[in-house]
């Protein structure tokens, strides 16, 4: 699975930090273990639904499916036992970053959102 750095204003919202992170992966792949998550919709930059699962109990947020990309979601990196690994972070949004964010030498970046 690919991690994303994201540096776009929703991300920032809504992980109340200065990027959110998020694990792309195929949709299928994609296992609820307990608990029935709430959801709202967005709407992003390039025009598309996003649909923002969450905990009803705690309010983290857990996945997000992209009416664009119906074969994948991006699961949030915060909401995983496992620790997150930055080594292959793919940074984008980077033209959005907050000043005083460093993108580390060498990563992967994108101004806006790859295609």
């Amino acid at each position: 699975m690919a991690l994303f750095v994201c540096h776009c204003n929703e991300c920032r919202r809504q992980s109340a930090s200065a990027f959110g992170m998020s694990y792309l992966a195929p949709r299928d792949d994609l296992r609820l273990l307990q608990g029935s998550p709430k959801n709202w919709q967005r709407q992003a930059d390039s025009g598309n639904t996003v649909n923002c699962f969450f905990c009803p109990v705690c309010g983290t947020l857990l996945w997000h499916e992209n009416s664009g990309s119906p074969e994948t979601v991006t699961v949030k990196a915060g909401s995983l036992d496992e620790p997150v690994d930055f080594a292959d972070a793919i940074h984008i949004w980077v033209s959005r970053k907050l000043p005083g964010v460093d993108v580390p030498q060498g990563a992967a970046q994108f101004l806006e959102e790859p295609t």
